[in-house]
């Protein structure tokens, strides 16, 4: 059976990261971006984050810069912009696309396990949120409007 362990993607700084990394964790996966009207969920996000860090909880944010080029940085400059408006301190990996021919492998999987609105497999929109359970199996997919608070109580039911 195929899981998110089966995966390998670049974090910010290029390094090769094994997703079996987080073998044993609950997972909220999120399409990220800086200029856009929803990156104010960062503040939420990253307050769920320290809230059950501790527990077993990783979030991981992906830049994207498909949806209206809101995230048009280098990874150094998103870094950079988390930290000094949001003080994120969960990981931030490499800028990707998650739509369209050139997706990133690991996004096509997570799109194929949890569909979206519709049945279609496509992202709308960032902040799009995927939550896995300790098994490294996709479990939900949140709208990019659903906040932190809303996914709380699902992510409590895993941990």
């Amino acid at each position: 059976m195929k899981t998110i362990y089966n995966f390998s993607v670049k974090d910010a700084d290029l390094k090769d990261i094994s997703l079996n990394d987080y073998h044993e964790k609950v997972l909220l996966i999120v399409n990220v971006a800086s200029y856009c009207g929803l990156t104010y969920q960062y503040k939420g996000l990253e307050n769920l984050y320290k809230k059950y860090k501790n527990d077993g909880f990783e979030i991981l944010g992906f830049p994207c810069n498909q949806f209206a080029l809101q995230e048009p940085g280098t990874n150094q400059e998103i870094k950079e912009f988390c930290d000094t408006n949001y003080g994120i301190t969960f990981k931030i990996f490499n800028k990707i696309n998650v739509n369209g021919s050139k997706a990133d492998p690991f996004y096509t999987f997570l799109k194929k396990e949890q569909l979206g609105v519709a049945g279609t497999p496509q992202i709308k929109w960032n902040f799009t949120k995927f939550l896995v359970n300790k098994n490294g199996e996709v479990v939900k997919r949140f709208s990019p409007q659903i906040e932190s608070d809303e996914i709380e109580s699902s992510i409590k039911e895993i941990l």
